[in-house]
C-alpha cells in the first residue's frame, strides 16, 4: 500500500470514530482534573486506545496518570511519539484545551492501528501528565521514557493555524519572608511587616521590566498575606513565573528577580528564603518535521499561518522533550483570532463543534506525518542532524 493509501486509511479510521472521539474529549471537558491527579482522564484515555488494540501500560516512570499506548509494525523502530495532555487549570477547567490535545493523540494512535502492518516501525501514545507547572514530561525524560523515542509530535488548540511556533522557557520561583508579628496599632515599631516585604519585592520588579529584553516575562501572585488587619505579618509569600525566549536569558532575569527580593529584604528586616522549580525549557520546532506537518494540513484543506515577527507566546514541557529529540507542537485554530488560552471563552471553545473539528484535523495531521516519517527514513535523518545543528550552534 502506498503513502497516499495509508494516508487515507487513517484519516478514514479517525471519520469512522468521530463521535465516539467527540464523546472521550465531551467527558474530559466536563471532568477536569487538576496535575497528577487525572486518574480519571487517563483510564479512559487508556481503555479506549485497549479497545481498538492498542497494548498499554499505565503508570509508567512510576507517575501514576503516565501511560503509553503502543501499536507497532514490521520493527520496533524508528519509533514515533503522538504525546498527550489532559491534566486542567485550576478554577476554569479545561481552558487549555487538554480535553482536545489528549483525545487526538489517542485518535491518531488509534488510526495507525489500522494501518500498522504496513508500517516498518512503531507509534507510541505517551500520555504526559501535568503540564500546566507540574513538568510532566521533565520527569519522563528524567526517568527515561523518551529513550526509544526518535521523533515526537502534540498538537495545541489555538486561534491561529501554525506549525513553527516556538515558546518561552520558564522558571517558578517561590519567594518566602519571615518578619515578626505585633500588634500594628499599639506597638507596630516592635514588628517587622512581612508583607511589605512582599509588596516591595512586586515594585522592585516593576522598576527592572524597563531594563529587561522585550521577550522577558515576570508575573506573580501573592499566596500569603497575613492573617489579621490590625496584626503585622509574621509570614508573607509569593510565587512568580519567569520566562524569556531562552533558558538561558530566563536564568538570567531569574537572578534579577531574585535580588529584588533580597533588596526588599535588607529594607524590611525581614528574612527571606526562596526555592525554583526545574524550568521549562524553550521549543525548537523541528523545521523538516513542521514542513510536513504544514503539507498535510494542506492536504486537508487548512490553511497555515506561520507565526508573526514578535509573536506573544506561553511556555510548555514540550519545550524540554524538543532539546533532546526532534520534534514539533503545532497549533492548530479552534477560535476567532485574538481569543486568547486560560480564559472562560476559550474554555467554551474547547467544547464547540470548531473545537471538535479542530481535535479531528490535528489527530489526522499527526496520523499523516506518523506516516510520513516512518516510510521515508531521511525524514528523520533530516530532522535528527537539524536538531544536532541547533545545539551545535547554541
Amino acid at each position: 500500500m502506498n503513502h497516499a493509501q495509508l494516508k487515507q486509511q487513517a484519516i478514514a479510521a479517525i471519520d469512522s470514530l468521530r463521535a465516539e472521539f467527540i464523546q472521550v474529549s465531551t467527558t474530559l471537558h466536563g471532568n477536569p482534573e487538576l496535575a497528577f491527579k487525572e486518574f480519571k482522564s487517563a483510564a479512559l484515555l487508556c481503555d479506549t486506545m485497549e479497545k481498538h488494540g492498542l497494548k498499554i501500560q499505565r503508570g509508567i516512570a512510576e507517575l501514576e496518570t503516565a501511560f503509553r499506548g503502543e501499536t507497532r509494525g514490521a520493527h520496533s523502530s524508528p519509533t514515533i511519539a503522538i504525546l498527550a495532555e489532559y491534566d486542567a487549570l485550576p478554577d476554569i477547567g479545561h481552558a487549555c484545551g487538554h480535553n482536545l490535545i489528549g483525545t487526538a493523540a489517542i485518535a491518531a494512535g488509534i488510526a495507525l492501528q489500522r494501518v500498522v502492518k504496513d508500517l516498518p516501525g512503531r507509534v507510541i501514545v505517551m500520555g504526559t501528565p501535568a503540564e500546566e507547572g507540574g513538568g510532566g514530561k521533565l520527569i519522563l525524560l528524567e526517568r527515561g521514557a523518551f529513550k526509544d523515542v526518535d521523533a515526537a509530535m502534540m498538537f495545541h488548540p489555538a486561534s491561529r493555524t501554525m506549525t513553527t511556533r516556538g515558546s518561552l522557557a520558564s522558571t517558578r520561583l517561590k519567594i518566602e519572608f519571615i518578619g515578626k508579628a505585633s500588634h500594628a496599632a499599639a506597638a507596630p515599631e516592635d514588628g517587622i511587616n512581612a508583607l511589605e516585604a512582599v509588596i516591595l519585592t512586586f515594585n522592585n520588579v516593576n522598576a527592572l521590566r524597563l531594563h529587561l529584553k522585550s521577550d522577558a516575562r515576570v508575573h506573580g501572585i501573592i499566596t500569603n498575606g497575613g492573617s489579621a488587619a490590625n496584626i503585622i505579618p509574621e509570614y508573607a509569600a509569593a510565587t512568580f513565573s519567569v520566562r524569556a525566549a531562552s533558558q538561558k536569558y530566563a536564568r538570567q532575569v531569574l537572578d534579577r528577580v531574585v535580588a529584588c527580593a533580597q533588596a526588599a529584604a535588607t529594607a524590611t528586616g525581614a528574612e527571606l528564603k526562596f526555592s525554583t522549580k526545574p524550568g521549562y525549557s524553550e521549543i525548537i520546532p523541528n523545521p523538516t518535521m513542521a514542513r510536513v506537518f504544514a503539507e498535510n494540513l494542506r492536504a486537508l484543506g487548512i490553511e497555515v499561518n506561520e507565526p508573526r515577527a514578535n509573536e506573544r507566546m506561553g511556555s510548555t514541557d514540550m519545550g524540554n522533550v524538543s532539546q533532546t529529540i526532534p520534534a514539533i507542537h503545532p497549533y492548530l485554530a479552534i477560535t476567532p483570532n485574538g481569543i486568547a488560552g486560560h480564559t472562560v471563552a476559550f474554555r467554551d471553545a474547547a467544547i464547540s463543534p470548531a473545537g471538535m473539528q479542530g481535535m479531528l484535523d490535528a489527530a489526522k495531521a499527526m496520523a499523516m506525518t506518523a506516516i510520513d516519517l516512518l516510510r521515508e527514513p531521511a525524514l528523520l535523518q533530516n530532522a535528527k542532524a537539524e536538531l544536532k545543528k541547533t545545539r551545535n550552534e547554541n
